[in-house]
């Protein structure tokens, strides 16, 4: 055997090991989190614990609808501020900016990404929050700790992650579909935005998938700006608190059935993302298929 060979078959056994131990992290995980919260569920009760509007552990009562409720809001929230400028964003930088601007905005996006979310919530905490406090309506409720304070920073905080992932998308698009518009008459506007994207949508939706991720399961900015009030949200000046707060929040002091009933949010938590996963691949492919 020569070494050429021997050489490709070392490279495929780690590669194969690597794939193994990314598969079995994931099923540890499964493993861990449905065999301490599926009893949990069992005996509280699928529908109470889903649908109460009461979490009061030192009554052993556990609904999770209102964080439910707000991890929904808060991420609903989060796509409509960061989608929109993070794909217009990641289109000028791979379609419009010259090398200069580039230059500047790339490292600066790069720069986002690698702030801790410790640092994004002293951000809100200082800027955010007192900003919607000073402007909210007189009649408001809360005190700037609320649903739009953390859609907000959450819009900020995804930006790195979907402008990256759309700007490989736009990159990786062939020159010819580029070239071929222009040959048939079309501006540059018109083709970036009627051929270029459109051709881009796959790597497109996977950015949009990981912002959703990246908003539902972030903790400690949420837990900063979002008033954590157990409560459904009456409007987005209202608190709110999300199944990944609830988890931090009580997970260092909960025992039995108050644990597993955490742990049971993070089954539910797990579950939702991947439905969100599952429904944004739909989508993908009904595109596709047009």
């Amino acid at each position: 055997m020569s070494r050429v060979h021997i050489k490709e078959g070392i490279a495929k056994a780690l590669f194969v090991a690597a794939a193994g131990i990314s598969i079995l992290a994931v099923a540890l995980i499964c493993v861990f989190l449905f065999a301490n919260g599926v009893p949990a569920i069992a005996q509280i009760g699928l529908p109470e614990f889903l649908f109460g509007t009461t979490w009061r552990p030192a009554n052993d009562i556990y609904g999770i609808f209102p964080m439910i409720v707000g991890s929904v809001y808060v991420t609903a929230g989060a796509m409509v501020v960061g989608v929109p400028t993070g794909l217009l964003c990641a289109i000028f930088l791979s379609r419009f900016a010259s090398g200069k601007i580039a230059a500047v905005l790339k490292p600066g996006v790069e720069l986002l990404a690698g702030i801790p979310s410790v640092v994004y919530g002293f951000f809100g905490l200082v800027i955010i929050v007192p900003f919607i406090r000073a402007n909210a309506p007189a009649d408001a409720p809360g005190n700037g700790l609320s649903l739009l304070a953390a859609a907000v920073l959450l819009g900020i905080m995804i930006l790195p992650t979907i402008i990256t992932v759309a700007q490989s998308a736009l990159d990786a698009v062939p020159k010819k579909y580029y070239e071929g518009a222009l040959a048939l008459g079309a501006d540059h506007e018109r083709t970036v935005f009627r051929v270029i994207v459109p051709a881009a949508v796959s790597g497109i939706m996977a950015a949009v998938v990981l912002g959703v991720g990246r908003a539902i399961g972030e903790t400690m900015a949420v837990i900063m700006v979002a008033g954590n009030q157990t409560l459904i949200p009456e409007s987005i000046f209202s608190g709110v608190r999300t199944m990944t707060a609830n988890i931090v929040l009580e997970m260092g002091y909960a025992a039995d059935l108050h644990r597993g009933a955490l742990v049971a949010t993070g089954v539910v938590l797990f579950v939702f993302v991947l439905l969100i996963t599952m429904l944004f691949n739909v989508i993908k492919k009904r595109g596709e298929m047009r």
